[in-house]
């Protein structure tokens, strides 16, 4: 194997040695090796976890999924890096808060953001996931959705609502942001900035990029590995104003799109870098983005 592959159950070790994979050790033995751990176990497993994180001196950075008390920090690259440097523990936000709170991010740094009004069209599952799934129906849950309320916790300052519907799809989530600024901002100016931030990829409907899978088939024809895009896309024909309110609609690559916060995570957690821009812009070069 390229890896080393540790067991988190020792009772299972036998099991998958027996299927022909060698099993360096136990979590225990891996826990003694490393400095931070990246634990995207399913929600509430993590938590469990940290007791040994805790007995063995590690830092973790969990997954979104987790309660919001197994942190240090909630955190995010671009919104609040500086919170994060040299916290033990860090919590990333879910794919779909990661992704919009780039955008949000980017406007309010040069114009400022009083509210954000987020309607999330949702994928139900993963591609993999075939223990749950909707079938010809569209589910609506209550306001306000979590992401809006997870947004207000990184970004305290920014008033924050949603509603989030669940969607039969498996590539890809789509939202629309109402986003109230407190300077004036021209169409034009908004789709400078976007165009400027490296993990959002500004892309044409008349070009073809209409839907949550013409980014997903984008990102094969550009040989990513698993089809994977590290960036949100913005669709440019769906800039626009109502009074002063910059209007937007974004695709979220689900499965990829939190890896460059959880990198720039580490960054911040082991002290690598203490200027948010440097971090993010190496993280940015170690994944290919610009």
């Amino acid at each position: 194997m390229p890896y080393k592959l540790f067991c988190a159950i020792p009772d299972k070790i036998a099991d998958i040695e027996g299927a022909g994979i060698p099993v360096s050790g136990t979590m225990d033995d891996l826990l003694k090796e490393i400095d931070v751990v990246l634990d995207a176990t399913p929600a509430g497993i993590g938590e469990k976890n940290k007791v040994a994180y805790v007995k063995h001196g590690n830092k973790a950075i969990f997954q979104a999924g987790e309660r919001a008390e197994v942190a240090d920090v909630f955190f995010h690259g671009y919104a609040n890096y500086e919170k994060g440097i040299g916290q033990r523990f860090l919590k990333l936000t879910s794919c779909n808060t990661t992704g919009f709170i780039r955008a949000v991010d980017c406007l309010d740094r040069v114009v400022g953001v009083e509210k954000v009004v987020v309607t999330i069209v949702r994928r139900v599952a993963d591609p993999g996931d075939i223990h749950r799934g909707l079938v010809d129906m569209l589910r609506v849950d209550p306001i306000p959705s979590h992401q809006a309320l997870d947004l207000m916790l990184i970004m305290p300052h920014v008033k924050a609502t949603g509603i989030l519907v669940h969607t039969p799809v498996t590539h890809g989530h789509i939202i629309t942001l109402v986003v109230t600024p407190k300077k004036e901002i021209s169409k034009e100016k908004a789709l400078e900035l976007f165009n400027e931030h490296p993990r959002i990829r500004v892309v044409r409907i008349a070009d073809g990029f209409n839907s949550n899978t013409s980014l997903f088939q984008y990102a094969r024809f550009l040989c990513n590995p698993r089809g994977d895009m590290y960036e949100i896309a913005v669709f440019e024909e769906t800039i626009g104003l109502s009074g002063k309110d910059i209007v937007f609609a974004i695709n979220i690559p689900q499965e990829a799109v939190t890896i460059p916060e959880t990198i720039d995570g580490v960054r911040a957690c082991m002290e690598m870098q203490t200027d948010r821009l440097e971090a993010v812009a190496l993280t940015n070069k170690y994944l290919g983005m610009r």
